[in-house]
């Protein structure tokens, strides 16, 4: 039951050293989620509201199911923009349409991760490497910075691309609102000051809560609103009422490739997360399918309560870590502190700017633009480099929804391109040893005309066949003396009945052309099937031995006699 239930293991064992750093975590996270969550349901299209309505339920759920203790779940940066870029293709953003959409898509995507929880499905996600992710998301930073230019300026700009925006921008430089511009700056300003205060000390100043209060006091004694400063306004107050989301098969046919794209961003950047809490946390047992069931169901209880799609976030999570959360209660206590806001405080947002969650929000994804990232692949491995770029770029050129099939794609190109062309080496005695490297990484190797030894670092199956044929032929043609092969199997844990066809026919090829196989250590498995597809016959065309040194001995021996050799693979 507590690998179902995880919270039967913390509650059960609670000590009472960890209610300190869960209450000051739990305190910390949750005064944070406030401003935070206004400003991603704004990102999301939707009334500031339901940003807090999604930083209750979700993490009651997360806290209960989930095995990631420190991990903030709650609304995020990168998803609010997907449900934006998502729901607005079928709806207008802020209307009572839009808002039935956003909830049944957090019921969807739940549904989704819950069922991949149940059914094992985790390692999909694996098919979406990590340059094309960061690409992905140091794009969507990107493109959530320009999306709030608009509230940050006080301009209307409906534009969605990022070279209209600027457009807009230079075309109505002159409509500028300076109040609105002065409010957005002073808040960015106060947010990256006390950003810096606090790393740079180790305390925990919440600078988002400032930058409410600095808001909020800013219009009430300067009426800034008659000014032309957009303020949130009414926001009701109470908790939101249960309710199933509404469901019609034309609405979930519209939302389908959105949901599944939200829920395998939302499970890996999720993922991502707690593979680093771990690495300080080494208690931590992360396990993907169960991380996806507590999620799903997360998001599946929060629809119910007006929700929209949630995950787990970098800034806060780095937030409750740091602040000491030991167990799940630090999550609930952030949910009972956003309950109580709905409760009794609603009303003091009145006057609250949008510039404000403007300002919050483009500080907040300044850290998901990868910059060190870019940097890193660019000096290490310039294909996934390229991989980075072509996501990012066609993220910002095209939109969210096709940069992220672009980054699917090129992942799915990439796993196919690169286990079609197995790394395949040669190998070269070291003189008076006996161990074989790899002559092009060793110099003075003993190499002779008539050896040919070589390691496939590979299955070989139906994939790379054909360039393991290819290159194993263009290196006979290389030595015309060639009179024995040396496969060493040793890494080689799977042959598919393509590979064993290739493998026959290149045995009998040999063996035509008065050319010697020899296989050395092949696994107990591989040999296993190699029995059923006959290749241990009695012509000894093929011949198979403990260690490469064992095949070179009997290849320079006079005596040939191979059933005196101790160490042929029929002994062992």
């Amino acid at each position: 039951m507590k690998q179902f239930f995880p919270f039967l293991e913390w509650m059960g064992n609670y000590k009472r050293d960890d209610l300190g750093g869960d209450l000051s975590a739990g305190v910390t996270v949750g005064i944070m989620l406030i401003p935070q969550g206004m400003a991603y349901a704004m990102l999301a299209g939707l009334p500031p509201i339901y940003g807090l309505y999604a930083a209750t339920i979700p993490l009651f759920i997360y806290a209960l199911l989930g095995k990631t203790p420190q991990l903030a779940i709650g609304p995020v940066a990168v998803i609010s923009l997907l449900v934006s870029r998502g729901v607005g293709g079928i709806a207008v953003p802020g209307t009572e349409e839009f808002i039935l959409f956003a909830i049944l898509l957090a019921f969807m995507v739940g549904v989704i991760q819950f069922a991949m929880g149940v059914f094992r499905l985790g390692f999909l996600v694996n098919f979406l490497s990590h340059p094309v992710v960061a690409g992905f998301i140091s794009a969507a930073g990107i493109i959530i910075g320009f999306s709030q230019v608009k509230h940050l300026l006080g301009l209307d700009i409906q534009k969605k691309r990022i070279y209209q925006i600027i457009l807009d921008v230079f075309e109505n430089f002159r409509d500028i609102n300076i109040e609105t511009f002065a409010v957005g700056i002073i808040s960015i300003i106060i947010l990256v000051v006390v950003k810096r205060i606090n790393k740079k000390y180790s305390i925990r100043i919440p600078a988002p809560v400032l930058v409410v209060l600095f808001g909020l006091l800013a219009v009430y004694f300067l009426n800034l609103q008659d000014k032309g400063v957009s303020i949130i306004r009414d926001i009701p107050g109470g908790l939101p009422k249960f309710g199933l989301p509404k469901m019609e098969m034309s609405m979930v046919k519209a939302l389908l490739p959105i949901a599944f794209t939200i829920a395998f961003i939302s499970f890996i950047e999720s993922m991502a997360i707690a593979k680093a809490l771990q690495r300080k946390h080494k208690q931590n047992v992360i396990k993907p399918n169960q991380e996806l069931w507590a999620m799903g169901l997360a998001n599946i209880f929060g629809s119910f309560f007006k929700a929209f799609p949630v995950t787990g976030g970098f800034s806060r999570t780095a937030v409750n870590n740091q602040a000491g959360a030991r167990t799940g209660l630090a999550s609930m206590l952030s949910g009972i502190i956003v309950v109580l806001t709905l409760l009794f405080l609603t009303d003091y947002f009145y006057y609250l700017p949008n510039a404000v969650l403007a300002a919050i929000i483009m500080v907040a994804v300044i850290g998901l633009i990868d910059v060190e990232e870019a940097k890193h692949l660019w000096e290490t491995d310039r294909v996934d480099f390229i991989l980075f770029c072509v996501t990012a770029i066609g993220t910002m050129v095209l939109g969210v929804e096709p940069g992220i099939i672009i980054g699917i794609l090129l992942s799915i190109i990439m796993v196919i391109y690169r286990i079609s062309k197995p790394e395949i080496e040669e190998l070269g005695q070291i003189p008076g040893k006996p161990s074989f490297m790899n002559i092009h990484r060793f110099p003075d190797l003993e190499i002779h005309d008539e050896i040919l030894i070589l390691r496939i670092d590979s299955q070989i199956y139906f994939a790379n066949a054909a360039f393991i044929k290819d290159y194993f032929y263009k290196r006979f043609e290389a030595k015309p003396k060639l009179k024995h092969l040396v496969l060493d199997a040793g890494a080689i844990n799977r042959i598919d009945s393509s590979g064993f066809h290739f493998l026959k026919d290149m045995i009998e090829d040999l063996h035509n052309k008065n050319i010697q196989m020899h296989f050395v250590q092949v696994r107990g498995p591989i040999r296993d099937v190699m029995k059923k597809n006959h290749m241990f016959d009695e012509n000894k065309k093929c011949q198979y031995w403990l260690t490469i040194m064992d095949a070179v001995v009997y290849i320079k021996s006079a005596q040939k006699d191979i059933t005196k050799r101790p160490y042929i693979f029929q002994s062992f």
